[in-house]
């Protein structure tokens, strides 16, 4: 082979590379959809000024589910302990501000630290095994957590909890008002800056590496993508994003309870990405949304059988709309625009 024909095929995969990255950057770019998203929060602010505490809970549940997200829509392994990694968040925070260290960004730090540390040496163990070992080990360790903070009383509180959680003025400027003011614009710019992270790694050959093990675990060696190690950072951070939600609620509530490790809460959490659709960043969001406001309304109009309703409507949601709600309308997008260009086709050719 000569050193032409060398030159030239280096040449072509330099320009093959350097197709790829365009292709990156052309799907990271904002769409006007987006925009339009991001400026709900602040509508909302204006709209329903008395529903603060819903509106941060709002945030908060998206966040928390924008976490198992990561992990389970774009990597493909599915939890059902993510609360173990949400209560290390807020028994984080509850510590500090026992401990008159209620600093509120200290916490985050401190939060997604502890939780980045529990999930990274928990992802070994999911290593070892197939789906559903995978299930019984993250449902093994939440429960685990679940009864050591019931058993240590006297640091956790147990069934009582952890009143008096003293939480500082953010940046010592900003007080939580009991309005919930302050923590529903806290949260929700918690929540854009740790999303717009997130769509950062997804669109990047590291979240790319990361659809491709969903779609293929067996042939992404083959391809030169270290699977164990993608798990390994994407479980860890998945973790700490879960353990930054658990510190708002306990920042914004100032108590916390042992129901930031309940079982409960992992199944609620994997209901919202259901609604919402996994795997579209987006549908974490979307689907906390409608999880919060169902369970809203639902449990002022019938206070007793509302879950009867819940259940029927996400009974709705899995027959007909598989792919959630983001899902399913990207699919009807999709359908008009063929439907669209068929049309188009056969007006040119007629």
């Amino acid at each position: 082979m000569t050193t032409s024909s060398l030159s030239g095929a280096g040449a072509d995969r330099g320009a093959q590379r350097t197709e790829i990255l365009a292709a990156y950057r052309r799907t990271a770019h904002w769409k006007p959809l987006e925009y339009l998203f991001w400026c709900l929060p602040v509508l909302a602010y204006f709209a329903f000024p008395g529903n603060y505490l819903l509106l941060s809970q709002i945030a908060i549940t998206g966040l928390f589910a924008l976490s198992l997200d990561l992990i389970f829509g774009y990597a493909g392994v599915i939890s059902l302990g993510h609360a173990a990694f949400f209560g290390i968040g807020a028994y984080t925070v509850g510590l500090l501000g026992s401990h008159g260290l209620g600093d509120p960004l200290l916490g985050l730090v401190l939060a997604a630290f502890f939780a980045g540390v529990v999930g990274f040496f928990s992802s070994f163990l999911l290593l070892r095994g197939s789906d559903l070992s995978r299930l019984m080990v993250t449902l093994g360790v939440a429960l685990m957590l679940y009864e050591l903070a019931n058993k240590f009383t006297s640091i956790t509180g147990g069934v009582d909890g952890m009143p008096g959680v003293e939480i500082k003025p953010i940046l010592g400027v900003f007080d939580f008002d009991m309005f919930g003011r302050v923590g529903f614009i806290y949260s929700t710019i918690v929540l854009f800056v740790l999303f717009w992270v997130a769509r950062r790694l997804v669109y990047s050959p590291f979240g790319q590496s990361l659809r491709g093990i969903h779609m293929n675990v067996l042939r992404m060696p083959a391809l030169g993508v270290p699977v164990n190690s993608r798990l390994v950072k994407i479980y860890t951070i998945g973790a700490a994003y879960a353990g930054v939600a658990g510190a708002l609620l306990a920042q914004t509530n100032q108590f916390v309870s042992l129901d930031v490790l309940s079982f409960q809460r992992s199944a609620d959490l994997l209901l919202i990405l259901i609604l919402g659709g996994a795997g579209h960043l987006y549908g974490g969001l979307v689907g906390a949304v409608v999880f919060v406001m169902i369970n809203y309304f639902l449990s002022d109009m019938n206070p007793q059988y509302w879950q009867f309703w819940l259940g029927l409507i996400l009974v709705l949601v899995v027959l007909f709309a598989r792919g959630g709600i983001l899902g399913t309308a990207q699919q009807w997008i999709r359908s008009a625009r063929h439907r669209a260009q068929a049309t188009a086709r056969t007006e040119s050719s007629s």
